[in-house]
């Protein structure tokens, strides 16, 4: 960690952003990037050093003993990049996915294709324990993709768990936010309210996020200073499972719709069977992109 200069806080805004983006599109998890870009563990422990043993910090030692406790810079910078990244490429992404879905599904499949490499390298020892996680990880998470979505929900002791539940699997590499948020049938409500600057529901849902981010943070540290070869396989297995979620072509088995809602439940398939236009090529060269764009980043990283 160390001392940073401000090169550093803007390279950890745009790995904030990029996590932001990625949150945005329900498949993909800010948590794959968070670990892709070098962050995750900081991420983690940043998270961790916030409890209420802080409030006796700073009556007893002010508010800058309290900051550098917390790696306030780091975590200031990372959210800034995440908040300008979910209202900025937000609008961008929703233009995409429903303009472009086969392009944009590709880019993350080659991007998440290639982070399964990344996190499984980080396994140092093979054994039937990290086999077993990684495959019990790649089957709960394939498991979660085929669920189908629930219909819209807007209480708010709900969304205040939606925002628990999705900050979770936000942070998991693997299993996204969005979709979890898709799952429970509060993804249209939250970004309606994003978008309708709806205050109430916002802050629900942020505190939930809040309550769902320090909870875990805490068990996933847990883990990863107990039994990190473990951790590392059963996350790899998450994003192996997820890949199930992000293959761009898709049939539409039956399209229900709620209200103004439409719920497509569909399953993938082989893009020469594709109804439409599969793209091949473009949809290829997204994927590449997304994947070399993950070996860039591993080597600007390595590099710092």
């Amino acid at each position: 960690m160390g001392n940073r200069n401000l090169l550093d806080y803007i390279f950890i805004i745009l790995k904030g952003m990029a996590m932001g983006a990625a949150d945005v599109v329900p498949g993909v998890s800010g948590g794959t990037i968070a670990f892709i870009s070098g962050i995750y563990e900081e991420l983690i422990s940043s998270i961790n050093s916030i409890n209420l043993g802080l409030l006796k910090t700073w009556k007893a030692d002010g508010f800058k003993t309290v900051w550098g406790k917390v790696n306030g810079n780091f975590l200031l910078a990372l959210f800034t990049g995440i908040f300008i990244s979910l209202f900025s490429l937000a609008t961008l992404v929703s233009w995409l996915l429903e303009n472009e879905p086969i392009l944009l599904w590709s880019f993350f499949f080659g991007l998440v294709a290639a982070s399964v490499f990344f996190v499984g390298k980080e396994i140092q020892k093979w054994h039937v324990g990290t086999i077993t996680a990684l495959v019990s990880g790649a089957l709960i998470a394939f498991f979660i993709t085929t669920l189908p979505p629930s219909e819209n929900i807007d209480g708010l002791p709900f969304l205040f768990l939606s925002g628990a539940l999705a900050v979770c699997a936000m942070i998991l590499p693997g299993i996204s936010g969005a979709f979890i948020l898709v799952l429970l049938g509060s993804y249209k409500t939250i970004l309606d309210a994003v978008h309708e600057r709806d205050i109430k529901i916002v802050i629900t849902v942020g505190v939930g996020a809040v309550f769902g981010l320090l909870s875990f943070a805490k068990l996933l540290k847990w883990m990863f200073t107990n039994y990190k070869n473990i951790t590392l396989a059963l996350l790899t297995g998450f994003i192996v499972g997820s890949l199930n979620k992000i293959w761009p072509w898709k049939r539409v088995l039956e399209t229900k719709v709620y209200g103004e809602k439409t719920v497509i439940i569909d399953t993938n398939t082989s893009p020469l069977s594709y109804e439409g236009d599969p793209q091949i090529f473009y949809a290829i060269l997204a994927a590449l992109i997304g994947f070399s764009l993950i070996f860039i980043l591993e080597k600007t990283a390595s590099k710092k």
